[in-house]
């Protein structure tokens, strides 16, 4: 692997007591995810944890798959800051952590060579002049004269590969080929580092934010991989989502916007981006208001829509309300004043912002997931000075659908029930029954509305965190709870994604 990673994060630990002195004393414990390159050889982890174990500190995760990296070692490690700066200078001796800074790669050639015996001999006594380790080697007839040797060649300089291609172009043709993530992995040594490096070119992040990426990308892996789920299919998930969400930047941004009137007074405009969830702008009596915004890294696509829809919004006092505190749902919330919410939605909105765990986060298989979607998407918390609590927690949620109370916006007057939290804790659904209008969140979506586009991004989530719901047997209650609500008429059920369904009761 072409240099060793590192990523910390860090909390307050255990508390102990001195008994000789009878005072308490706090000890300041780090968690730190340290990403080894080790030689493959037998003993290799055991020289690691033998380091770890000299210094006392407790190694919490670990994990390693030769047929995805032969060589990358993730180790998450707990103990005291200066345990941990031992360890670092230990393990940098021994050879596990290398310098980030040199200058590796692998560089994938094509050698394009007459298909006779000994052909290949030439220019594996070029390579081994050169002294380059050769990682990877694939070839086969194919009919012709010749065959097209692919060969990963292990590097350090750059200026010494490019005087080796010049020699090898005098023995034959020779084309260097793109590294794609979507292909046959090449070379395992370096393929979390070229991974990473492709998801942040996709989404067009700084370099900064790779080791982070890094450690959720494996932890994802590990999660599914334990789940029986083949590793390919995780990297392939999460490129693939990467993809879509680059695809939608700047001016390939193309959301369906559709206006919807519900009174004289009173417009629903819907808009609907490729990837992640609807944003709503509510029209009533002269006010406006938002409800849910999409990803982050739509911040500045979204932002040019509403100046175009809502000429002064750059000076109106901007204020929104959230369904539920989902990533894909509160990216812009920072571009906001105020921020309506429950009192679950708010506590989850603090968490993020404090730096701890959110609703999804707690769960294990949706950790890795929504930490990759924060990384990829920029996002930001909001700073809970912004946040309005406007219905308190009904302390035991007994039904899938809880009244909590009432919200009042120019003409419509909505009943607003609290899921028990099939989908996340803290989902609210708002009906108005004058007006035969609801806002369901994400415990009930149109799915025969999804635009092509958005039925290809929702297909990734899934499979990702195996599921999007957190009980999905309690969100189906929830959503047939919704639909028995609804009282004779003809209703419009605006959804967090995918356009709004008219539905009719009898």
């Amino acid at each position: 692997m072409a240099g060793g990673f590192l990523a910390a994060c860090f909390f307050l630990g255990k508390v102990w007591y001195n008994k000789s002195q009878n005072l308490k004393q706090v000890v300041v414990k780090m968690k730190k995810t340290y990403v080894t390159s080790m030689p493959d050889h037998i003993g290799a982890f055991l020289k690691a944890s033998r380091c770890f174990a000299a210094l006392n500190i407790n190694i919490t995760r670990v994990s390693f798959n030769k047929a995805v990296d032969s060589h990358t070692l993730f180790i998450d490690a707990e103990g005291t800051e200066e345990q941990l700066k031992k360890a670092d200078s230990e393990l940098a001796r021994i050879g596990y952590l290398k310098n980030n800074t040199v200058d590796s790669n692998i560089v994938l050639l094509e050698f394009c060579l007459k298909d006779v015996p000994g052909s290949v001999t030439d220019i594996l006594t070029l390579i081994y002049e050169f002294s380059f380790n050769i990682s990877y080697i694939s070839s086969q007839e194919n009919g012709t004269d010749y065959q097209y040797f692919k060969m990963g060649l292990y590097v350090d300089d750059s200026q010494r590969i490019k005087a080796f291609i010049k020699e090898a172009e005098k023995l034959c043709k020779v084309r260097l080929i793109e590294y794609s993530s979507s292909e046959k992995v090449y070379d395992n040594s370096i393929f979390y580092n070229t991974y990473v490096m492709g998801l942040s070119r996709a989404m067009g992040l700084s370099e900064s934010v790779n080791h982070e990426l890094l450690v959720h990308v494996n932890l994802a892996m590990q999660t599914l991989d334990e789940q029986g789920l083949s590793p390919y299919r995780t990297f392939d998930s999460i490129g693939k989502f990467a993809e879509l969400l680059g695809a939608s930047k700047n001016e390939k941004f193309d959301p369906r916007i559709s206006h919807h009137r519900i009174t004289e007074d009173t417009e629903v405009i819907l808009i609907e981006p490729p990837c992640g969830s609807n944003t709503i702008i509510l029209k009533s009596g002269g006010r406006v208001l938002f409800i849910d915004s999409g990803y982050a890294c739509y911040s500045d696509e979204m932002r040019a829509i509403f100046k175009k829809l809502l000429p002064d919004f750059d000076t109106m006092e901007k204020t929104i309300l959230l369904t539920h505190a989902d990533v894909d749902h509160c990216g812009l919330l920072p571009m906001f004043d105020r921020v309506l919410a429950n009192g679950r939605t708010a506590r989850c909105l603090q968490n993020q912002f404090e730096g701890k765990d959110d609703y999804r986060e707690t769960n294990p298989l949706h950790k890795p997931y929504i930490n990759i979607c924060k990384l990829l998407t920029s996002y930001r918390p909001v700073d809970p000075e912004k946040i309005t609590v406007l219905w308190n927690d009904v302390e035991e949620l007994t039904q899938p659908l809880t009244q909590i109370g009432f919200f009042e916006f120019g003409s419509l007057q909505f009943e607003v029930y609290e899921g028990k939290g099939g989908h996340l804790p803290g989902e609210i659904v708002l009906i108005d029954y004058a007006h035969h209008i609801a806002f369901t969140g994400d415990i009930y979506i149109n799915v025969r509305g999804l635009t092509a586009e958005q039925a290809a991004y929702n297909q990734y989530a899934p499979i990702l965190m195996t599921s999007v719901e957190t009980d999905p047997k309690l969100c189906l209650a929830e959503r047939n709870a919704i639909m028995q609500r609804l009282g004779v008429g003809d209703w419009q059920i605006f959804g967090a994604h995918g356009f709004k369904r008219d539905y009719s009761v009898k």
